[in-house]
Formats: structure tokens, C-alpha cells, sequence
């Protein structure tokens, strides 16, 4: 098993899956893009996943997710590390779009295992054997039960671990001990990402150190991505402060097991930023935006914390 690959990436510290802007017509709303990647790097992000769960990358078309990859990455290539969403039914499909994340100047992919079909261990891992076979940019394995049925147990994730191309883990559970089994079993060999931003969160990376989180949105701007820049600095009170905020968004809007309370993850987070006149928009069917209702709902969150 080959060790030190998660030195071959510098990534670290809040890096949100950010929400993809559609226009009212349902194509993408490339403008918006635009103004919506700036806003984030001028917040701070240390990162961003583009197209990823909360991006909807479900609905878009395979040349509108080349097009994501070419618009951010002509953006924000040499700003911040971006990760490619390419989480897709098939090894061939998601080696496509990890080609085109590679033509865009993208530094790494993140995959989940297939979802719908429930894929079995042997199966999942020879999927992420024939992607990292075949792809030339670094590749973060994605934990996300909610999204796919499947939990991948530790064993499994060890096995994965052990693919050369593997640098990290998105460790998406809800189950707290199996993301700080993950960690303290690979963090040696690959990245871990998934610390909560609360006290057992910041206990841990003051105590044992730790990569970072790939969280959803980045909607709270500097109080997200300040949570690590004042852990790192010495600054732990400010950093409790910034994880205090997350809390009070993760435990308003979604459920323990991470699911939006109110609506869809994407819907929840783009009602957020439109709270903030910040491009958000509509989301694509299937999926429905939030209730008038629950865009109040939403707002109020933002104005207890000082957000608007």
C-alpha cells in the first residue's frame, strides 16, 4: 500500500461543494457563476468542489458539466484548489468528466460510489480501481449514504485507500465514530475530510490535527472558512465562535441523518443566498424550491447569526 499519498495534495480547511446557478429558463446561469465564485474566494473558501451533491450535478447533461468545469476553472483555476464533481452510474462516465476537470485546470475529483444500484465491496472498489487506473488527477473517495444507500465500512475504505490515485476521503456519515475511526486508521496514508465544527470537532484537530471539511454551500461565508484560519492561528475562541454558527445552521436546516428539514439540500442553500442577494436561484426539477414560508424560516437563521 503506497504511504504519504495525501502529501501529494495541499488540500485543507473549508472547502464547501458550492451550488451550481441556474437562470429562470433552467439553463445554467453562467453570469451568476461567475459572481458566485468571486463572492466565495473573497470569503476566504480554501477550496471549492464544484458539481458535486449539493452542485445538483444529477440534472445536468454531460456537456453542461464539461461547461461548469471549463467556466470555474477558467475563474478560479489559479485562485484555490478546485475539486471536480464527477460522481456518475458508470467507470466510463465519471473517467469522462475527470478528463475534462483535467483539460479545466482542475487539482483532484471527488466520486461517490455508483448510486441506485447498491453496488456490493468487491464491486465498489473495483469501480475506483478502474477510475483511478485511468484518470491523471488526484481522487477523493466520497462517503455519502443519503445519496447512494451505502455506508462503505472501514474495511472497505482501507482497500480503497490503497488505490494509488486515492489521496482523500470525504467521510459523509452521520455516525461520528465511523468518521474518527476513518481518521485515525488512514490519516496516515490519505486525507480525511468530514470534522464537524463543534467542540468535539475542534478538540480533535487541536489535539491530533486534521485535514479539513468539505462542507455544503459555503453560505456562511468567513464564519465557515473562519473556523480554520482561527483554529490555525492560535485563535480558538474565535474559532469556536465560526463552528458555533455551522451548528446553528446544520441543526435548523437538516435532520442528524444530513438531510434538509425543509426541502432539498441544494433548495435549502440557494434560498440562502438569495436571503443575501447572492446568486442562488432556482433548482432543477425533480427537485422543488423551498415554501415562502420556509424562506422566512431560513432568513431568520441567517439574521440570529448576523449573517443579514
Amino acid at each position: 500500500m503506497a504511504e504519504g499519498k495525501r502529501d501529494r495534495v495541499g488540500w485543507k480547511g473549508y472547502i464547501p461543494a458550492i451550488t451550481t446557478p441556474f437562470a429562470a429558463d433552467g439553463a445554467l446561469d453562467e453570469p451568476g457563476l461567475g459572481r458566485l465564485l468571486e463572492w466565495l474566494v473573497g470569503e476566504g473558501m480554501h477550496g471549492l468542489v464544484i458539481a458535486g451533491t449539493t452542485g445538483e450535478w444529477t440534472s445536468l447533461s454531460a456537456a453542461e458539466r464539461a461547461r461548469l468545469f471549463a467556466v470555474a476553472g477558467a475563474q478560479m483555476g489559479r485562485h484555490l484548489p478546485l475539486i471536480a464533481g464527477c460522481s456518475s452510474f458508470t467507470a466510463a462516465e465519471t473517467i469522462a468528466f475527470a478528463h475534462h476537470a483535467r483539460d479545466a485546470g482542475f487539482q483532484g475529483v471527488l466520486v461517490t460510489p455508483p448510486p441506485y444500484i447498491r453496488p456490493r465491496a468487491d464491486e465498489i472498489f473495483a469501480f475506483y480501481a478502474t477510475v483511478g487506473a485511468a484518470i491523471d488527477l488526484p481522487l477523493c473517495v466520497y462517503n455519502w449514504p443519503p445519496g447512494t444507500g451505502i455506508d462503505m465500512p472501514l474495511e472497505l475504505l482501507e482497500r480503497l485507500a490503497g488505490i494509488d490515485a486515492v489521496v482523500a476521503i470525504k467521510q459523509s456519515t452521520s455516525d461520528f465514530s465511523r468518521f474518527a475511526d476513518t481518521w485515525f486508521a488512514l490519516n496516515d496514508r490519505v486525507r480525511v475530510f468530514g470534522f464537524p465544527m463543534n467542540e468535539i470537532g475542534l478538540t480533535m484537530l487541536r489535539v491530533h490535527g486534521g485535514d479539513g471539511t468539505m462542507g455544503a454551500g459555503g453560505v456562511l461565508g468567513r464564519a465557515q472558512s473562519g473556523f480554520y484560519d482561527k483554529l490555525w492561528a492560535g485563535d480558538i475562541d474565535g474559532a469556536r465562535a465560526c463552528g458555533l454558527k455551522d451548528r446553528v445552521l446544520m441543526n435548523e436546516w437538516y435532520t442528524p441523518e444530513l438531510v434538509g428539514r425543509f426541502g432539498s439540500g441544494p433548495a435549502i442553500l440557494k434560498a440562502a443566498l438569495d436571503a443575501q442577494g447572492l446568486p442562488g436561484g432556482p433548482v432543477r426539477a425533480p427537485l422543488l424550491g423551498v415554501s415562502d414560508a420556509d424562506r422566512e424560516t431560513i432568513a431568520e437563521t441567517l439574521r440570529k447569526l448576523h449573517i443579514i
